[in-house]
Formats: structure tokens, sequence, C-alpha cells
């Protein structure tokens, strides 16, 4: 998908610049578990990048809406190993 497919909803926005800075990733086995990687560099970079997607109307997102869903993200992931694959 394209940058413009996820530039309306703040949510994926988000998703998308910490999936591909690489702040989190997939657990390969798991599609339901999202993963810290715990790299601040990246991380920053995810809020940068999703800073500069723009909305269908040209607007941009607020950056502390952007810090309070990249925030919100962040916490719901699991840091560094997949729970359920640490489990077995």
């Amino acid at each position: 998908m394209f940058t413009r497919d996820y530039a309306d909803d703040l949510s994926a926005t988000v998703r998308y610049a910490l999936e591909t800075t690489r702040a989190v990733a997939v657990c390969p086995f798991h599609s339901d578990v999202t993963i810290r990687i715990c790299d601040d560099a990246a991380e920053s970079h995810a809020f940068e990048r999703a800073k500069r997607v723009i909305k269908s109307d040209g607007t941009n997102w607020e950056p502390e809406a952007l810090r309070r869903e990249i925030g919100r993200q962040l916490s719901e992931a699991a840091d560094g190993n997949c729970p359920h694959c640490a489990s077995h």
C-alpha cells in the first residue's frame, strides 16, 4: 500500500510509520502480536515520518495526537520478543 492509503486514519498512519522504520515488527508466527524493537532512533524516525504523512485534505497530523498514538501503540507492543514464542 502507498502512504496515501494510510493518511486519513491516524492509527493506520502511525502503524505504517512504526513498521516502515522498523521500530516494531509483527511476529512471523503470530500475526496478532506486534513486537517493539526498542530502538529509540527508529521510534524517533517513525514520529518524523508520521508527521510528514499528509491527509487527503492537505493537512498534517497534529504532533501531540501523533505522540499519543505512537505511545499507545508502543505500549501495547511486546518488548523485544513475542510472548507466545517465548512460552514454548
